[in-house]
């Protein structure tokens, strides 16, 4: 069957259905990280931002909701420890302990407020390696599983390659604290993180069964191909996001 390429959002991130199988490959300007919670009254203008960028295209946008305000009084659904030490080890590296929500981290390296796009903006273009991150990254769906597939790129710093499985929209309507009584869309919001493996610069393909990311609303993946610094993640390398279920072709 001769594949046809259609449209998951705009951008870099191409798709083809091939021999029954999704196929997504993916080299985006930049990986988008929003530190969030349920309980903070700055959040909900980052949380639509990260919305829009979602649908983007050219970026990879995820929600990691954090769990240190949960003792004002609202404890979050969809915090993990993890998102919260994510965020201090990626204060460490950068040496600045600037911890706060919202927050953004971009491409691994530079923080800005969740809620400012032009400050965003400024630091996408402020750590692009080029116009996108260098490796290519590709994921197929094929109803069994997916394999993940992270392209050679010679003089590439070596990283980890990480799966994250993801929710892309999660209705939540806050019961206390202060945003009481407001429903709030939460937009790739990493629920499950999965280790792959170590990637040295040579082409590498890892297959994952899907059982491994059913569960917990998940219904897509995201793959992280991220450098290492001593104090924790250092500079994203690759990334790439695809459904859990079968995209249908544009136009039918």
């Amino acid at each position: 069957m001769q594949g046809r390429r259609y449209a998951l959002s705009a951008g870099v991130v191409a798709a083809l259905l091939v021999g029954g199988s999704v196929v997504v490959r993916a080299q985006p300007r930049a990986v988008i990280e929003l530190f969030t919670s349920q309980g903070c009254s700055s959040c909900p203008a980052a949380d639509k931002l990260i919305g829009d960028l979602a649908a983007d295209g050219s970026v990879v946008a995820l929600s990691l909701p954090i769990d240190y305000w949960d003792y004002l009084g609202w404890r979050d659904t969809l915090a993990r420890p993890r998102h919260t030490a994510r965020q201090r080890n990626y204060s460490a590296v950068r040496g600045d302990r600037q911890v706060y929500t919202p927050q953004v981290v971009v491409n691994g390296s530079a923080q800005a407020l969740g809620s400012d796009r032009s400050a965003i903006e400024a630091a996408i273009a402020n750590t692009q390696h080029g116009k996108r991150l260098p490796v290519a990254v590709a994921v197929t769906s094929n109803g069994s599983g997916f394999d993940v597939a992270v392209s050679q790129h010679v003089g590439a710093a070596t990283g980890e390659v990480w799966l994250c499985g993801i929710a892309r929209a999660i209705k939540v309507t806050i019961g206390r604290g202060e945003n009481r009584g407001h429903t709030f869309t939460y937009h790739n919001v990493v629920r499950r993180w999965i280790k792959l493996g170590e990637w040295y610069g040579a082409s590498k393909t890892w297959n994952v069964p899907r059982s491994d990311v059913e569960g917990d609303q998940i219904d897509a993946v995201a793959v992280l191909v991220q450098g290492s610094a001593a104090k924790g993640p250092g500079p994203m390398l690759g990334a790439a996001i695809a459904p859990l279920q079968t995209v249908a072709l544009s136009g039918q």
